[in-house]
């Protein structure tokens, strides 16, 4: 993979992801392990995988827990109003408390769905999740123009990129 086409993917690069398609290993050196997986050094797999988020191959590299594993069964998708000319900053705000995995925007379809900011809270139960959202509120002050929380009824297995196998 040359510099001047980022997003072509050669054979090692086919050999990473289907190696990682369903998560880094969980031993103490991760791309060391893929390096040994993919018959190359922990630099070049590190080098590749960094060439591949910067070119939007992979979206990003993180850490997805399974909530309810961890007692949080409370969990709740909070869907925001915030003026428009806020939303980054109040998004920015919420996403950095301890309780939110993730904060986002995404564009309202008025005049049915008047909601801008989506923001995952985790709690033990519904009750613990409700007053972490009334804090959230309390937060916000006037820029809350309005808010839900849509609970979750079932865990969506999540998967990110896939390959199918060259075998």
């Amino acid at each position: 993979m040359s510099d001047s086409d980022s997003t072509t993917l050669d054979q090692l690069d086919r050999k990473i992801i289907l190696a990682t398609q369903s998560g880094l290993p969980l031993v103490a050196s991760p791309y060391q392990a893929i390096a040994e997986a993919v018959d190359s050094s922990e630099k070049e797999v590190m080098r590749r995988m960094q060439r591949m988020l910067e070119s939007g191959v992979i979206r990003r590299i993180g850490a997805v827990p399974n909530h309810y594993s961890l007692g949080y069964r409370g969990n709740g998708m909070t869907v925001w109003d915030i003026p428009d000319e806020k939303v980054e900053s109040c998004g920015e705000m919420i996403g950095s408390l301890s309780f939110v995995s993730h904060a986002y925007e995404r564009p309202r379809h008025q005049p049915e769905w008047n909601y801008n900011l989506f923001a995952m809270v985790h709690g033990k139960d519904r009750d613990e999740v409700a007053h972490k959202v009334a804090l959230i509120a309390d937060l916000l002050g006037e820029d809350n123009r309005g808010h839900e929380i849509l609970y979750s009824s079932r865990i969506l297995k999540k998967t990110g990129l896939r390959l199918a196998s060259d075998k």
